[in-house]
């Protein structure tokens, strides 16, 4: 992982024999934190074949449909995990899917003990709000993942195939890219907006449509 940065913040491995851990519903408040500790376990370069990515816009939109299953663990006032669930409910069923999105621990805490409690819990809050089956995903080579949802109850596994599509050398994208590079050029003022693009182009090596292994911890 990528060294954390200095100042207030303290080394995670203290965390473990300072102050015990409590699993508490997230707050509008934990945001910076979960995100910034998702950027630190979900990177392009440890999960190159992930196929969504993490980025503070789910986020976001996941904490404000689903307030009541987005959870954090905390030591000593420091978000060191968190899940992230959502309720599904299909037309012309009568079951309700609770689904695990995200889950991820500080990889100091590895094998601490906090993802069972966090999914535990979650677990609990999706039987509450009548929930018949749980879902979660990850990717198949991830075993330690694999390994870890199976000792949480969870079977029945079904491989996808993803496939992603380099949009670089498309006609349209090529020609919003000229677009907004003579936009940028021109001096003279004008009322057309610029082509909005994202930055940078898609590396063919790295899948950026990636998404999420699960779990980090035992």
């Amino acid at each position: 992982m990528d060294d954390m940065p200095s100042g207030s913040r303290r080394n995670p491995r203290q965390l473990r024999s300072q102050a015990s851990i409590t699993i508490r519903e997230m707050e509008l408040e934990d945001l910076a934190a979960v995100f910034a500790l998702g950027e630190r376990i979900f990177t392009a370069d440890r999960w190159p074949n992930l196929y969504r990515t993490w980025d503070e816009f789910e986020l976001i939109q996941i904490f404000g449909t689903d307030t009541e299953t987005c959870l954090v663990a905390e030591s000593n006032d420091q978000v060191v995990g968190f899940a992230l669930g959502t309720l599904i409910e299909k037309r012309r069923s009568a079951w309700t899917y609770g689904y695990l999105l995200w889950l991820g621990v500080e990889p100091d805490l590895s094998r601490s003990g906090v993802g069972k409690r966090l999914v535990n819990r979650l677990t609990e809050l999706f039987i509450a709000q009548g929930a018949r089956i749980m879902l979660a995903d990850t990717e198949s080579d991830n075993l330690p993942a694999v390994n870890f949802f199976r000792r949480q109850g969870f079977s029945n596994e079904t491989e996808h195939v993803y496939l992603a599509k380099n949009l670089t050398q498309h006609p349209e994208y090529v020609r919003r890219r000229r677009a907004l590079s003579h936009s940028t050029s021109d001096p003279t003022p004008t009322d057309a907006a610029p082509a909005h693009l994202p930055p940078g182009g898609i590396n063919t090596g790295e899948d950026p449509t990636a998404g999420r292994p699960h779990e980090h911890d035992d």
